[in-house]
């Protein structure tokens, strides 16, 4: 006999059940409900897709300074149809507001969020999770950017630009001619632009119309060449307040005279960016022999670097890589597939300026051996805010893993170590012998124990 246990309906939600089931009662008295009530009947309405006039009322006396809709469109996956039925009414509500003088007294609704974030305000009302959300936190992540120069407005809207394959194009452009439409009423801020094997004309079509300025970060996953990384480079100098940016699969290895032209080009809107602190490049076929150059445009010290997949890396490059005087103040390093055998010195002096400050440690892949480790073990155990340390896919014996279990025992800020599978445990065609894996697991628990500090660690491929 199988029993299944419900957990009974709570106060809260037997009233907005009852309220949902006429719909002109629950208008009339909107002014009088109190305030938790809102979330539950605004995430039932809109979900349902017939109650409309709720939607907008809901909207119009929201008693939170932030609607956080965006989420609501991704659970469950929205298509356009559903979006557009849910989106009007609130859009509706929205215009209603912006042309009174005076606000409806329950309104304290500031920003209109269509990201998907806020998940934790929907869950925390419906009672779906723990996690609480405070009104600072919300106010935090709904900021514009610090120096974005805007006639204050009564409203913010926050909309995160993706081009994927689920061709949001059209959504995009309601809402940008919507805002344009209301120039001074409201602020559209887009901070994220994410990129992701599409054609650029699909691109441009919206950035010609959004303010460039508030965008913060951006990832291009696409394989594009330099002329069209090029031309994208003319939007991106214009991103003022750019902080993140994140390249990646860029064509290009050889350049012709055109194709230099381009380079230059994006080099000089790399330029623009004096708010830039976190640079992520991977696997960028035009980058060896000019990794000098890119990091020559940063204008402020990175906060976060990560280079990976490009085993191809000249010397020169990674010369100037240590050296670079705007990798001195970094949180996180991290470098996969980059040929560091001959670099121990020049690896152990950058480790050694970015001790004070680093948090995450990722050099995974790399070719390094015993060599490496020896330059580098002195100065990572003074790395004393280190969370994150990654070395895995390196060729190291038992004993090398060993030293470094030593050598990273006083830092008690790490809470993630992954380090490569012994050499001892393949055979040699290549495979892991469980066995002896099994047994050096043992071995390596036995000197946690024997360091006295409770640990986890990870051995991976």
């Amino acid at each position: 006999m199988k029993m299944s246990i419900r957990t009974p309906p709570t106060l809260l939600e037997l009233a907005a059940k009852r309220l949902l089931r006429d719909q002109a009662s629950a208008i009339a008295a909107l002014e009088d409900l109190p305030a938790e009530l809102f979330p539950y009947l605004f995430a039932m309405a809109y979900r349902g897709g017939r109650r409309p006039q709720l939607l907008k009322a809901l909207a119009q006396a929201w008693p939170f300074t932030v609607l956080p809709l965006g989420v609501l469109m991704q659970r469950p996956p929205d298509h356009a149809p559903t979006r557009a039925a849910g989106l009007k009414p609130v859009l509706d509500a929205l215009d209603v507001l912006l042309a009174q003088e005076v606000r409806p007294r329950r309104c304290k609704l500031r920003v209109l969020d269509l990201r998907n974030t806020g998940t934790n305000f929907w869950d925390m009302w419906l009672g779906v999770g723990t996690e609480t959300c405070s009104l600072r936190e919300l106010l935090t992540m709904h900021r514009s950017s610090p120096s974005m120069e805007h006639p204050l407005a009564p409203l913010e809207v926050f909309l995160d630009l993706t081009f994927d394959e689920r061709d949001q194009d059209e959504f995009f452009m309601h809402i940008i001619q919507w805002a344009q439409q209301r120039e001074g009423l409201l602020h559209l801020c887009c901070k994220t632009l994410r990129i992701s094997e599409v054609p650029f004309q699909r691109v441009s079509r919206v950035l010609d119309r959004v303010r460039l300025g508030c965008i913060q970060e951006v990832d291009v996953n696409c394989t594009w060449d330099l002329s069209t990384l090029g031309t994208f480079s003319l939007y991106l100098g214009t991103m003022s307040n750019l902080q993140e940016i994140f390249l990646m699969e860029q064509e290009g290895e050889r350049l012709d005279q055109e194709e230099q032209r381009s380079f230059s080009q994006f080099l000089s809107q790399m330029l623009r960016l004096r708010h830039l602190r976190d640079l992520h490049m991977c696997s960028l076929s035009f980058l060896p022999g000019r990794l000098d150059q890119v990091l020559r445009c940063l204008q402020v010290p990175l906060y976060k670097f990560c280079l990976m997949c490009c085993p191809r890396l000249t010397r020169s490059d990674l010369t100037h890589l240590f050296q670079c005087p705007n990798l001195r103040e970094l949180r996180v390093l991290h470098l996969t597939e980059v040929n560091l055998a001959d670099f121990s010195e020049p690896l152990r002096a950058l480790l050694e300026a970015v001790a004070p400050t680093l948090q995450f440690l990722g050099l995974d892949n790399c070719r390094m051996g015993d060599s490496q480790v020896e330059a580098i073990l002195p100065v990572l155990s003074h790395c004393h805010r280190l969370r994150t340390f990654t070395i895995y896919m390196n060729n190291f014996p038992v004993a090398t893993v060993e030293k470094l279990l030593r050598h990273t025992t006083g830092l008690r800020s790490l809470g993630r170590e992954v380090y490569p599978i012994p050499l001892e445990c393949y055979r040699t065609r290549g495979t892991v012998n469980k066995e002896r894996l099994a047994l050096i697991q043992a071995e390596l628990t036995m000197v946690l124990r024997e360091l006295g500090q409770p640990r986890t660690i990870q051995l991976a491929t």
